[in-house]
């Protein structure tokens, strides 16, 4: 069991296990939400427990998704995708101590800032 939070503890989560690793996003959703690339591990909805939902707020921000953060602190938490609902993306930020779980690709690369490099060897990806 694995466990999560936002900065101020509104919202904690707890969760078995990750279906995949980390996937980092550049896409410019993802960077207005969290001021950089959002890193996200991805649960299966019925693993992930919300322990303590006092600040949780949800934004809907397209058709297809919306984001789970703490209306109080700003943690960026949740990535919930309409097409994949037995799922749901975790920030990998979020999660307490060593996650176990290493970045397996990056998506959205086209989007990136042009602030920053990406240096690792993963595979790159210009959409998802």
């Amino acid at each position: 069991m694995q466990t999560g939070s936002c900065l101020c503890g509104g919202v904690t989560y707890s969760y078995i296990k990750a279906v995949r690793g980390s996937v980092a996003c550049h896409c410019v959703q993802c960077r207005k939400t969290s001021g950089h690339y959002v890193s996200a591990i991805r649960v299966l909805k019925d693993e992930l427990t919300i322990t303590n939902d006092e600040s949780l707020q949800w934004f809907q921000s397209s058709p297809e998704a919306k984001r789970g953060f703490c209306n109080r602190c700003g943690s960026s938490l949740f990535w919930a995708d309409a097409t994949q609902p037995d799922r749901i993306s975790v920030m990998s930020g979020t999660i307490d101590g060593a996650t176990g779980v290493t970045t397996e690709k990056h998506i959205f690369v086209a989007d990136k800032g042009d602030y920053y490099d990406i240096a690792d060897d993963v595979p790159h990806f210009d959409q998802a």
